[in-house]
């Protein structure tokens, strides 16, 4: 009997010791982790839905775009609640799109060749 109540006296001295201290330091991998997917996924991503966002809503008449489908066009009409967009392929056919399947906004050519030259 003496044998078991020592195994117990024991058991509980090993388990007090292997308890680990609370605090900040349990949880140092998670807020490394969660800074680390910050600053590597997150932001960047967030930065470039702003530039997106800033691109389609200087969307003009005129612009030469491409959709998301690979469709280069020209904008022939912005809708009133400017939801869509009106796009004129080629000379007879229009087609019209939701504003944000616009992938980007195409430069002139002539815009393109001006910085080149200021070099």
């Amino acid at each position: 009997m003496e044998f078991l109540s020592l195994a117990r006296v024991l058991a509980e001295g090993d388990a007090k010791q292997a308890a680990p201290d609370g605090g900040l330091f349990a949880f140092a991998p998670f807020i490394l982790i969660g800074i680390v997917f910050y600053f590597l996924l997150w932001r960047p991503q967030r930065r470039e839905q702003a530039k997106r966002d800033e691109m389609l809503s200087k969307l003009q008449k005129n612009d030469r775009v491409v959709t998301i489908g690979g469709i280069i066009g020209v904008v022939s009409n912005i809708s009133p609640d400017e939801k869509e967009v009106t796009l004129k392929v080629d000379d007879n056919t229009r087609m019209k799109f939701i504003r944000s399947s616009i992938q980007q906004v195409l430069k002139d050519e002539v815009e393109a060749e001006k910085p080149a030259e200021k070099k």
